[in-house]
């Protein structure tokens, strides 16, 4: 039985039992430091290996994309591929392709479709866009390996678990992903390695894996620092409060931990002086499991001082500017009281 996230295997598919995909996926964020990078992806019932693995593959190459300028730090200032900005991010790629281990030629393409914001092609073989891929992706949240956490669908016969379990070891063979498969037992297979772990964690913290805007498939960590480039709440506010000096101090998806002995947690949005918490939810936050994670978080933070403000991702989108006003109160009432102690002290 596994302990701790650590402790499952990275080198071969598993399947993972003991908890449901929606406990796991609660207890992915925030992870310790030696453990892969996980993305969570939804796979339906495959009728070939190859259409599962071109599938994951796909969504991969665009996580990929939105993570820019994660993996290439030197091309921070690159957004937009007008003027020189392509043959720019390119030649950076190049050289840290060189450096860095990777196979130039697809690296200097990924960069180049991140500013275009176009998929791949057929251009490179599955085999190099799978080994690429596997590095660059775990690059952005400073791991060394990806794992891909799936949830099987019920109802798969026979066949289809055979045809699942193929293209996760071609996954982990040729690209080295982690393939951690729950959500169903997978019963026909006899061949596959079967480990039982329950996060200590699991139900009392809440992931920060958002759904690609293009992708209700694939989820991916935020960065600590930035928007998620999956929310579109996230990167709407986010434009919104750069263009105003009174937000100055926010710090994006950071973790928080109150003391040692309890779980930390990542937010989405703080001003650590103000000792304010801002998260945004989508329609997920809705599930019980969700739910209760959220009351439990909002409990730890506000025992140790911190106020909560949570709005929907609608909210934060059609009603951004009652959003905004009601931010800047809170925080012109916290920084006064902060002034008012200041002065009797």
């Amino acid at each position: 039985m596994a302990q701790a996230w650590t402790d499952l295997p990275i080198d071969q598919p598993i399947v993972v039992e003991g908890s449901s995909v929606g406990a796991l996926a609660l207890s992915v964020e925030p992870l310790p430091p030696e453990a892969p990078a996980v993305i969570t992806y939804e796979a339906v019932a495959p009728t070939r290996a190859i259409d599962l693995i071109d599938d994951l593959l796909e969504r991969l190459d665009l996580v990929a994309r939105e993570l820019y300028p994660a993996w290439l730090p030197a091309a921070d200032l690159i957004r937009e591929p007008s003027g020189a900005g392509v043959m720019a991010v390119r030649s950076i790629a190049l050289r840290h392709a060189h450096d860095g281990g990777h196979y130039g030629p697809f690296l200097a393409d990924l960069a180049e479709r991140a500013l275009h914001g176009v998929a791949a092609g057929g251009r490179f073989t599955r085999e190099v866009k799978a080994a690429e891929l596997a590095k660059v992706i775990p690059r952005c949240f400073d791991r060394h390996r990806v794992a891909i956490l799936v949830s099987v669908p019920d109802g798969m016969s026979p066949e289809d678990e055979r045809t699942l379990v193929s293209a996760a070891r071609w996954l982990a063979d040729i690209g080295r992903f982690g393939i951690w498969l729950a959500g169903t037992a997978l019963d026909s297979i006899d061949d596959i390695v079967r480990v039982r772990f329950r996060p200590q964690a699991a139900g009392a913290a809440e992931p920060e894996t958002h759904r690609s805007p293009l992708s209700n498939t694939i989820g991916y960590p935020a960065i600590a620092g930035r928007p998620h480039p999956a929310s579109m709440a996230e990167q709407s506010l986010e434009a919104a409060l750069s263009g105003v000096d009174w937000a100055a101090g926010r710090e994006w998806n950071q973790i928080y931990q109150a003391h040692p002995l309890t779980n930390p947690i990542r937010v989405d949005l703080l001003w650590r002086d103000e000792r304010c918490v801002v998260e945004i939810d989508g329609a997920e936050h809705r599930e019980p499991e969700r739910f209760a994670a959220d009351r439990q978080r909002d409990v730890q933070l506000q025992l140790a001082g911190y106020a909560v403000l949570r709005f929907t991702n609608t909210q934060v989108v059609q009603h951004r500017d009652l959003v905004m006003s009601q931010l800047r109160q809170f925080l012109d009432c916290r920084r006064a009281e902060h002034r008012e102690r200041a002065i009797h002290e």
